[in-house]
């Protein structure tokens, strides 16, 4: 079987997301996977080796401004007969299905071309009645439409009574689980200088802080700034005491796995970050904050550890049920992915 899987690679979560998928495909001899990636200047991308000889589009991505999504510059910055020359000069006559993470080209491009699609996207679960927060009818058409695939799968942290899937996540299992005596920081959306203003007041408390607009290791006082870097991320993620994040699903997906506790600061204007927030603070997996709030971080810092989710292998039973064929029967591999999954005893769930 020949996939191409196309990835939204404006968040790095995606990327994180078709990492784990690349590895259960390599797993298995009978699949050869290409992967495509858009919505990011090609320089952009980083620790790409897992995808080979990978392809890059322009694609269609929202821009954003100091912690919020910026309308304006999503306008100015969007060519949408550039968009549409990306759609009509993708040739995918080779290719047995389309495999798609929110990734707009590679969707209509196979819709044109009546090629079969899979969508396997956090954006796919709202699509179902989960939990939503700020969600206006442009929202939900952007969900419906922006890459529509014939297969939709979601992926959430519980199921809601919905026929969506746990979470993939990707950790790296070289390293060591461990609870040091600092806190990781991956705020991207906000202006940096903001972040360490804010991280500056805690100077009892150790920080390590990733972020894109920091090109070479930093240190101000408590807080070590760092470029962005899988291999470095992933060793702290493993190695910290908690994360403070935006609002995104795979980053805490993997400190949910890790046991670390979370504050999350979601992206204002940018409903699944808002929706996130809420659904995790409803189950009693994070605390949240509106703003870069002093007062939330001293009490976040001030709680427990927290226990770890056990979350399964979904990348592996994943691409073992794509080679199967039987894409419009997703109840066996539901009922058999969500028996694994184990919450720690203080989450909120009704049943």
């Amino acid at each position: 079987m020949k996939i191409l899987y196309g990835v939204q690679g404006t968040g790095n979560g995606h990327i994180a997301r078709a990492r784990a998928m690349a590895c259960a495909f390599k797993q298995r001899d009978d699949i050869k996977v290409d992967f495509l990636f858009s919505g990011r200047d090609e320089k952009g991308y980083f620790s790409m080796d897992d995808f080979g000889q990978y392809q890059t589009r322009r694609g269609l991505t929202f821009s954003t401004e100091k912690g919020k999504v910026s309308h304006l510059k999503t306008a100015i910055n969007t060519n949408p007969s550039h968009l549409w020359k990306e759609i009509s000069d993708m040739d995918l006559s080779g290719y047995d299905v389309v495999i798609n993470d929110f990734e707009p080209i590679t969707a209509w491009a196979a819709k044109k071309q009546n090629v079969p699609t899979i969508g396997i996207s956090h954006q796919n679960a709202f699509q179902y009645s989960v939990p939503k927060k700020g969600a206006t009818w442009i929202d939900q058409t952007l969900i419906q439409h922006f890459a529509p695939t014939q297969h939709r799968l979601g992926l959430h942290w519980y199921h809601f009574q919905q026929p969506i899937l746990p979470p993939i996540v990707h950790t790296n299992k070289h390293h060591r689980i461990s609870e040091d005596d600092f806190i990781l920081v991956y705020l991207p959306f906000e202006d940096w200088q903001e972040v360490k203003q804010l991280l500056l007041r805690f100077s009892s408390h150790k920080f390590i802080c990733y972020h894109p607009e920091i090109k070479e290791r930093l240190q101000q006082e408590n807080i070590t700034f760092m470029p962005l870097s899988y291999a470095n991320f992933q060793a702290d993620l493993h190695a910290c005491h908690g994360v403070m994040a935006n609002g995104g699903f795979e980053l805490p997906s993997e400190a949910l796995t890790l046991g670390k506790k979370l504050l999350l600061k979601p992206l204002n204007g940018q409903f699944e970050q808002m929706s996130n927030v809420a659904t995790l603070e409803a189950l009693g997996l994070a605390q949240s904050m509106a703003w870069l709030d002093p007062s939330a971080v001293r009490d976040w810092l001030n709680e427990q550890a927290a226990e770890p989710v056990v979350y399964p292998d979904v990348a592996a039973h994943l691409a073992r049920w794509v080679t199967q064929g039987d894409w419009h029967n997703i109840a066996p591999l539901w009922s058999e992915l969500w028996e694994q999954v184990d919450f720690p005893p203080y989450v909120l769930i009704n049943e």
